[in-house]
Parts: C-alpha cells; sequence; structure tokens
C-alpha cells in the first residue's frame, strides 16, 4: 500500500511557516525573562534614572536591551517576509554584537573593580568574574560563526538564538529567578531550559537536532560548567587581581 507524503515543496513552506512562529516567540520570551530579570534594578527602576553604579553600566545596559529588542526585530522581519530589511539591519547588528562584547567585558572588570558579587553568590568577586567573561566568550564565539553561517538560515538564526541564550545567567541570577537559580547546582536552569525548548522545537518539526543547535548547546553547557571551576585555580585570581588593578587604575 503506498503511504502519502507531503511533497518537498509543501514540507518547506510548513517548516518556514513554524519558524515565522517560533523564532519570535522565543525572542518574546527572553525579552520577558530579561525584563523580570532586571525590572527591579533598572526598567522599573526608570532606565536612564536607574541607580546604577556609573555611566559604564547605564551604557552597558542599554547596550544589552538594544541586543534583545535587535532580535525581536530581525526575527518578526524574517517572519513577516522583510528579509531585505532584514539583511540590511544584519550589519548594524554584527556592530551591536561587538558592542555588547566590548561593553560587557568592561562592565565585568568594572564590577571587579568595586569588588562587587551579585548578593547571596557563594563566589568572592575575582572567582564571579569568570562567569561574565565566560558569557561573552560564548557570544562572541556563537556570534562569529552565525556571521558565518548567514547564508545559511536555518544555522544563522538557531546561533544567534542561543548566542542569546548563553547571556541569559545575568538576569536569572536575579529576583525573583534566585528562588531556583540560588540553589546549588541549578545557577543555569532557565539558560538549559531554553536550550531545551530550542532541541524539543528541532525534533517536533524536523524530527532531528540541527547540527548548530546540537553544537552550540553543547559549547554553552560545557563552557558554563568549566567557568566555576576555572574561576577558582589559582592561575584566574592571578589574572583577575591583574584585571582588578589594570580597572581601579584606569578609574
Amino acid at each position: 500500500m503506498a503511504t502519502a507524503t507531503l511533497p518537498r515543496s509543501t514540507d518547506g513552506k510548513l517548516r518556514r511557516s513554524l519558524d515565522d512562529v517560533f523564532f519570535p516567540a522565543m525572542a518574546i520570551l527572553i525579552l520577558a525573562t530579561v525584563f523580570v530579570g532586571f525590572a527591579r534594578t533598572y526598567f522599573l527602576a526608570g532606565v536612564f534614572r536607574a541607580p546604577l553604579p556609573n555611566l559604564l553600566i547605564h551604557i552597558h545596559g542599554a547596550v544589552f536591551s538594544t541586543w534583545i529588542l535587535l532580535l525581536i526585530a530581525q526575527t518578526t522581519l524574517v517572519s513577516t517576509g522583510r528579509v531585505d530589511i532584514h539583511r540590511r539591519l544584519g550589519l548594524a547588528g554584527f556592530g551591536l554584537a561587538c558592542l555588547v562584547v566590548i561593553l560587557g567585558v568592561l562592565a565585568a572588570s568594572n564590577s571587579l573593580a568595586r569588588g562587587f558579587s551579585p548578593p547571596g553568590s557563594p563566589f568572592d568577586p575575582k572567582t564571579f568574574y569568570a562567569i561574565p567573561l565566560g558569557d561573552m566568550l560564548m557570544f562572541a564565539t556563537l556570534v562569529f560563526f552565525a556571521y558565518r553561517a548567514r547564508f545559511n538560515p536555518a544555522a544563522h538564526k538557531r546561533l544567534i538564538l542561543i548566542a542569546t541564550i548563553a547571556m541569559l545567567d545575568a538576569p536569572t541570577g536575579r529576583p525573583p529567578f534566585t528562588v531556583i537559580t540560588a540553589r546549588p547546582f541549578l545557577d543555569s536552569t532557565f539558560v538549559y531550559l531554553f536550550l531545551l525548548l530550542l532541541v524539543g522545537y528541532d525534533l517536533w518539526s524536523t524530527r532531528k537536532v540541527h547540527r548548530a543547535t546540537a553544537w552550540a548547546s553543547a559549547f554553552v553547557v560545557v563552557l558554563g560548567q568549566l567557568r566555576v571551576p576555572i574561576g577558582k585555580t589559582v592561575l584566574w585570581h592571578s589574572f583577575a587581581s591583574w584585571a582588578q588593578t589594570l580597572a581601579r587604575g584606569s578609574h
């Protein structure tokens, strides 16, 4: 007995229509997560009038927020068929990604200079310094490969999404998420949940995990787990002491 199958063209259109819903929805979910995490200290505190430590942290917050808004704009443009505008914004997006990395490193170093680690964190400032720098390494690496894969839409959008997910330790390390993330071994719970959503979508929509999803997710999980052990080493503390002295001297 013959088995009825969808023509390839129809199957491809169905996948694209599913992507047009899933990726903008993930971007909005990321925005909601960032808003909740930083609501008390930033968004509901007046944004530019929020009582942040200094101007650098204000600029850092504005650039990171712009990245999330750009992610929503770019996924929406693709879903509405405006790929032409999406591509024009792509170069600006790459420049913004570079700013995210630069300001992420500067903000982390500034926090180290002030001897800051998040309230309730079990880590001293020098150990904690490994966490945001690890985030920036993950983000920069994945954005680089996303740029290389810009003519492969399926890989490109997954790499950009995972690069953004890799930074979600920052908002989810604050209340109300700390009800979960402050517990031992649960600090990256929400990052892994977002990754699992993407893996689940791949399995549901294509019956397999996309190669970009697989290797990028593995990269985030492995490097995420290595940050704290590395941060506790004598070699890292020596590096952090040098970075702390350099950051204090630049004030």
